[in-house]
């Protein structure tokens, strides 16, 4: 049984080995480099939906009523008035 699995896993090392090396070197940079460029782009997007929702909720508070501001306040405002 060990002796098994020492083969397949053997196999499995000499096949992921084989497919790198059919891979040549100009393939295979072209390949890193795409996925540099993917990577970075994802990050723009990311930025850009985090300053998007940044400003959306800005403009939410920006457009509050009184009525509103005055209900999100923690303050009690019957003991102020005292």
């Amino acid at each position: 049984m060990a002796k098994k699995k020492q083969k397949q896993s053997a196999q499995k090392q000499s096949e992921q080995l084989s497919i790198k090396d059919q891979l040549n070197d100009s393939l295979l940079k072209q390949l890193q480099a795409k996925k540099q460029a993917l990577s970075l782009k994802e990050e723009e997007r990311k930025e850009l939906e985090r300053k998007e929702a940044a400003r959306i909720r800005k403009e939410k508070e920006k457009n509050k009523s009184f009525e509103e501001l005055l209900n999100e306040s923690d303050m009690n405002w019957s003991e102020f008035k005292k």
